[in-house]
């Protein structure tokens, strides 16, 4: 079961990603209300997407712990990894929540598309798309 939460998961962020970048860019000088609304749209699912793989992952072991000292037990709660995804792809990262074993690896890719997505979001919105 969770080997095919994890598979609709990252198809799920692998569309999102994929669904941005696809999509033509909107050429005009200033704010492109359109453009912001994609990349919001496609952060949100991506957001959804890695929540849903902490969850498969919070199936068979402990994934989030309040210190790495005690190694106190998050509940994984959907609420508890929703804001563990959000603070992560945001880059924030308040410390609160610190994941362990695979999810750290997971972590670092969210992190990563979290920069890369709105850096894109910049350069497709300078550009024009030759059509």
């Amino acid at each position: 079961m969770n080997t095919i939460l994890l598979t609709i998961a990252l198809l799920f962020i692998s569309l999102n990603v994929f669904w941005f970048f696809k999509r033509k860019t909107y050429k005009q000088t200033g704010f492109d209300g359109r453009l912001f609304a994609q990349l919001f749209v496609s952060l949100l699912g991506v957001m959804l997407g890695f929540t849903l793989i902490y969850y498969a992952l919070s199936r068979d072991s402990v994934i989030l712990v309040t210190s790495l000292e005690s190694m106190n037990a998050v509940e994984p709660t959907w609420e508890n990894l929703l804001y563990f995804s959000g603070v992560t792809l945001l880059s924030i990262g308040f410390g609160d929540l610190l994941p362990i074993g695979l999810t750290r690896l997971f972590a670092i890719i969210e992190g990563a598309i979290g920069i890369l997505l709105p850096s894109a979001f910049f350069i497709k919105s300078m550009y024009q798309k030759e059509e």
